[in-house]
């Protein structure tokens, strides 16, 4: 049986138009999906041994084409009982063995919602509120690109990070602006909180690490001071 010219394009644009309508329903299927989870509450709050540090889990919706996920919704958050404002958006890039920290501004204190959107690294926080019932100590926390993990670092707190992999990209919003007037930190390695930086875990020598000539010259932690004129 020959088909005309006239023939076989009439069938190959009724087959477009069939591929079209399924990619058209495909489509509205991912829109609906979404647009009812979001009804619900697309992140998890997972409490740490420190008051008011949180570790925040989002949903991640993936298919073949790839993912997505809210990395904030303001009103998801207050559902949560996390009622910050946030002001600034900050992004660095870092290499292998990088390590930044323990910084803090004593006044316009920053709280942080801190995630990797490339790479990995190993997120601390130091509790400076002179109040708490855990001053002085910390807690760290595996964030990666792949398990999309968040960390929110609140106010009266140190952050650091040590990098786990070339071409780290780390992401944070904060509650307050930067202020270099009252920019001020700890030493990462400071005996008397004692964070354990898990370099062999990591495969990270501590004798080759990369750090800010700044980050080199902070005072140790002193458990009689008050760092923070609000906490």
């Amino acid at each position: 049986m020959k088909w005309s010219l006239g023939i076989i394009k009439n069938i190959m644009t009724k087959c477009m138009g069939i591929n079209r309508k399924i990619k058209e329903r495909r489509a509205w299927y991912f829109i609906n999906n979404i647009s009812h989870k979001r009804k619900m509450n697309n992140f998890e709050i997972i409490k740490t041994p420190i008051k008011d540090l949180v570790v925040i889990q989002p949903k991640v919706f993936g298919d073949e084409r790839g993912f997505f996920l809210e990395t904030y919704n303001k009103k998801s958050f207050e559902k949560l009982g996390l009622t910050m404002e946030f002001v600034q958006d900050n992004h660095s890039k870092s290499k292998k063995g990088v390590l930044r920290g323990l910084h803090f501004q004593t006044q316009n204190t920053q709280g942080k919602l801190v995630r990797v959107a490339k790479g990995s690294v190993y997120d601390v926080a130091v509790d400076l509120r002179k109040d708490s019932e855990t001053f002085g100590k910390w807690y760290g926390i595996l964030l990666t690109e792949n398990n999309k993990t968040m960390f929110y670092v609140p106010e009266g707190f140190a952050h650091g990070f040590l990098t786990l992999e070339d071409d780290t990209e780390f992401m944070y919003k904060c509650t307050d602006l930067y202020s270099p007037e009252y920019d001020s930190g700890i030493m990462w390695n400071d005996e008397t909180i004692g964070i354990d930086w898990k370099f062999e875990e990591f495969g990270i020598n501590s004798s080759e690490l990369t750090i800010s000539d700044k980050d080199t010259k902070h005072r140790n932690f002193d458990r009689n001071k008050k760092y923070f004129e609000k906490y």
